[in-house]
């Protein structure tokens, strides 16, 4: 599974977001998880890959502070998403806030994962990426 291409999408005011066919298809049982992304982004994940990728963060030891402290932020900030009939999800609002979501966001595929940015930061964010 390959998540890609920049997709445009509505925000309702309660959190509402219709997730784009191309991004719907990749998720197995109509369930995603959502977290904190690096930035000011959300990265969404597969159900059965975050759960994968979750497994190998819990071998990191107890005593390790950096990690645990990484641990606490992206496990407190996940939540499991379940899409409804019309392809449909409501975002938590801390999470909204986090990504300053609001009216309009941009799905991005990143391979392995999608990221639902603020409009016009994922612009600043290109502007000064700009490799291609």
């Amino acid at each position: 599974m390959v998540f890609y291409g920049e997709f445009a999408v509505s925000i309702t005011e309660g959190g509402r977001i219709a997730l784009p066919k191309k991004i719907r298809e990749l998720l197995t049982n109509n369930m995603f998880v959502v977290t904190k992304g690096f930035g000011t982004c959300l990265a969404g994940y597969d159900k059965s890959d975050w759960e994968q990728r979750a497994n190998s963060l819990l071998d990191v030891s107890l005593l390790d502070k950096e990690n645990i402290g990484k641990r606490r932020s992206l496990f407190s900030s996940t939540v499991y998403i379940e899409l409804d009939e019309q392809g449909r999800a409501v975002l938590p609002k801390g999470l909204l806030q986090f990504a300053d979501l609001e009216n309009k966001a941009i799905i991005v595929g990143v391979g392995d994962h999608f990221e639902l940015w603020n409009s016009k930061k994922w612009n600043e964010y290109i502007s000064a990426n700009e490799t291609l």
